[in-house]
C-alpha cells in the first residue's frame, strides 16, 4: 500500500496529551501563497508592528518553479527587522525570525527543524502548502498557525484541518483583497477559519492572539471552583443548542478547544466567556464545530490500513455466499475519509474474489457539516498524497482548476458513495446498529474519558456479529475486556468479536445500552436521516 511522503517524513502522533513531539515554546506561522502571493506577503509584513517583536517564527511557503529564482527574500527584509533566511535542509526555527522556502523543493517541520524533500509529484500537481501546513501541525500542536494567502486551486485546505485538528489556529486572506481568490475561498469553504481579513489587517490580530492565547497560565492549570463551575455552564450551554454532553470528554481536549476560541475573541477569563456564550449563539456553535475537529485523511496510519486489508477484511467474507450483505459501521466518521477508504479495500477484495455482494457501510457523526461533506463526497486535490493513482483513477473523478489544468478536487464515483449510508447520530446515546461485519472506530475513544471508554468496547461487541471485526486507532485497545475480543493484529489494533452469552454481553453494557437502531437485513437498504431510518433499493457494488 502507498504510504504518503508525509507519512514517511515522520511518525504521526496522536492528540497532545500523549504527544512527543518537540514544543519550540513559541507559535509558528505557516504562511501559503501561489499567484497573486508577492503582493500578500508584502502587504503582510508591511502591516507588522516596528516597534515590537511578533514573539513568533514565521515560515513561507509559495508555489514556484524549480528553475524561478525566488525574490520573496530581499522583499520580506524591506518590511521587517527581523532576520530573514531563504531554508537550508535542517535549519532550526528561531523565534522572531522567518523562513523562506527554496524554488523546487518540499518542505517539512520536524523537532523544531525545517527539512526539505525533493518533489514527488509532476509540476502542476504539487502541493507544497498543504505538505507543510500537516507537518507544521503534528510537530507544534496548538501552537501551529495557518495562514491562506492569495492563490488558484486548492492548496492549504487539508492542511488548515490539520492546523485546527491540534487546536491550532487559521486565518485567510479575504477573497476580496485577493489578487487570485480561489484558495482561499477553498479554505474558508472548510468552515474552519478563525479569521479572514486583508493581508495589511492580519498581523494585528495574529499578536493579539498570540498574547491571548500563550501569554498565560493555561486553564487546564487552573482548578478554582469558580473555574470548574463556568466550565459546567460551557458544558450546559453546548448540550442546550446542540443537544450534546462534552461533559465526558478528556479535560485536556475541553480546555484546549475552549481556550483556543477564548483567544479568537480576546477573552481573558472563563466567566467572561460564558457571558459571550449566552449572548451568542453563533459562538456556541462555532465552539461546538471546535469540539469535534479531529486529525483524519484517507488511510490515515497507512500500515494499519494494510493489516487490515491483509488479515481483517478477507475474514469478512469467509462463509458468506454470493449475494450475501457485508456491513459495518463507522461512528465519529468525521468527513468520510475513513468510511470510504474501508469501502475501497472492501470493493477491492471483492473484486478479488470475483462475487458480488451486497456491501453496507453505516457512516455516523454528531457533526451535520461534517457529514454533508462525506455525502458530497468532494475533496482537495492533496489527498493525492494518501492515496495510490490506482485508486485515484478508479474510485473519484477528478474536477480541473480549468481546462486542461492540475486537479481542483476529486468526487468519489457515485458507486462508492452509494455503498456508505450516512447519518448524523452520536455513538454516546444514540442506538447503535447491529448484526454488523466490523466496526472502524479509529481516534474517537482517545477524546473521551475511562468510563466512557469502558462502556463503548461492549457497546461495539454488542454490536458485532461474532466473529466481527474491531479496528481501532494507534492509541486505543479495548482495555480490560479481553473476554470480549481476541486480538488479530496489536500494533494494527485489530480485534474480532468472542462469542459470548447474551446474558454476559447485557452484563457487559449495563444500563449503557440505548434501543437499538433499525437493523437492515431485508432486501431494502436506509437511507440515513436523523432520527429514523428509511428504505430505498439496495444497491450492490
Amino acid at each position: 500500500m502507498k504510504k504518503s511522503k508525509l507519512a514517511m517524513a515522520e511518525e504521526e502522533v496522536e492528540p497532545a496529551e500523549d504527544a512527543t513531539a518537540l514544543d519550540t515554546g513559541f507559535p509558528v506561522v505557516g504562511i501559503g501563497a501561489s499567484a497573486g502571493g508577492l503582493a500578500a506577503f508584502e502587504a503582510f509584513f508591511a502591516g507588522m508592528p516596528a516597534d515590537v517583536e511578533p514573539g513568533m517564527a514565521f515560515v513561507l511557503v509559495q508555489h514556484l518553479a524549480p528553475d524561478h529564482k525566488s525574490i520573496l527574500t530581499d522583499l520580506i527584509r524591506r518590511y521587517t527587522r527581523m532576520q530573514v533566511f531563504e531554508v537550508e535542509d535542517g535549519m532550526k526555527v528561531n523565534i522572531n525570525c522567518a523562513y523562506i522556502i527554496p524554488p523546487g523543493y518540499d518542505m517539512a517541520f520536524l523537532n523544531g527543524c525545517l527539512h526539505l524533500l525533493e518533489p514527488a509529484s509532476p509540476r502542476g500537481q504539487r502541493l507544497p502548502i498543504d505538505f507543510f501546513f500537516r507537518s507544521l501541525a503534528q510537530d507544534q500542536r496548538e501552537r501551529s498557525i495557518a495562514i491562506v494567502l492569495s492563490g488558484t486551486g486548492s492548496d492549504g485546505s487539508l492542511g488548515v484541518r490539520a492546523i485546527k485538528g491540534e487546536a491550532g489556529m487559521v486565518m485567510v486572506q479575504s477573497p476580496e483583497s485577493s489578487e487570485y481568490d480561489g484558495m482561499p475561498r477553498s479554505a474558508i469553504a472548510t468552515g474552519m477559519v478563525d479569521f479572514e481579513l486583508p493581508p495589511a489587517e492580519m498581523a494585528a490580530s495574529l499578536i493579539s492572539y498570540a498574547a491571548h492565547a500563550f501569554g498565560k497560565v493555561p486553564l487546564e492549570t487552573i482548578t478554582t471552583t469558580a473555574n470548574v463551575n463556568s466550565i459546567k455552564k460551557v458544558f450546559i450551554l453546548l448540550r442546550d443548542q446542540t443537544g450534546h454532553d462534552f461533559s465526558q470528554y478528556k479535560p485536556n481536549t475541553i480546555m484546549r478547544r475552549i481556550e483556543r476560541r477564548m483567544a479568537v475573541h480576546q477573552i481573558d477569563r472563563l466567566d467572561a466567556y460564558v457571558k459571550y456564550l449566552q449572548s451568542a449563539s453563533d459562538e456556541v456553535q462555532a465552539l461546538f464545530r471546535d469540539m469535534l475537529i479531529g486529525v483524519t485523511n484517507f488511510f490515515r496510519d497507512p500500515e494499519a490500513f494494510a493489516a487490515l486489508e491483509e488479515s481483517a477484511i478477507p475474514k469478512l467474507f469467509e462463509g458468506k455466499s454470493t449475494g450475501s450483505v457485508i456491513r459495518g459501521w463507522v461512528p465519529g466518521c468525521s468527513t468520510g475519509e475513513e468510511a470510504y477508504s474501508l469501502a475501497m479495500l472492501l470493493v477491492e477484495y471483492m473484486g478479488k474474489l470475483k462475487k458480488s455482494f451486497s456491501l453496507q457501510i453505516f457512516a455516523t457523526d454528531i457533526d451535520p457539516l461534517a457529514i454533508a461533506v462525506a455525502r458530497a463526497g468532494v475533496y482537495p486535490a492533496s489527498i493525492a498524497a494518501d492515496i495510490t493513482s490506482e485508486r485515484l483513477a478508479r474510485f473519484f473523478s477528478v474536477e480541473p482548476a480549468g481546462e486542461d489544468g492540475p486537479p481542483l478536487s476529486y468526487r468519489i464515483n457515485k458507486n462508492l458513495r452509494d455503498v456508505l449510508i450516512l447519518s448524523e447520530q452520536d455513538v454516546i446515546k444514540d442506538p447503535p446498529f447491529s448484526k454488523l461485519d466490523i466496526i472502524s472506530c479509529r481516534n474517537l475513544m482517545i477524546y473521551l474519558n475511562g468510563e466512557l471508554q469502558k462502556k463503548l468496547v461492549p457497546l461495539f461487541h454488542y454490536a458485532l456479529n461474532p466473529g466481527g471485526m474491531l479496528f481501532l486507532g494507534t492509541s486505543e485497545t479495548v482495555g480490560e475486556f479481553v473476554d470480549l475480543f481476541g486480538v488479530v493484529d496489536r500494533k494494527a489494533k485489530l480485534y474480532q468479536c468472542k462469542r459470548n452469552s447474551l446474558g454476559v454481553r447485557y452484563m457487559a453494557l449495563g444500563g449503557f445500552l440505548p434501543p437499538l437502531a433499525t437493523s437492515v437485513t431485508s432486501s431494502p437498504r436506509p437511507t440515513a436521516k436523523k432520527g429514523k431510518l428509511t428504505a430505498r433499493p439496495r444497491c450492490g457494488y
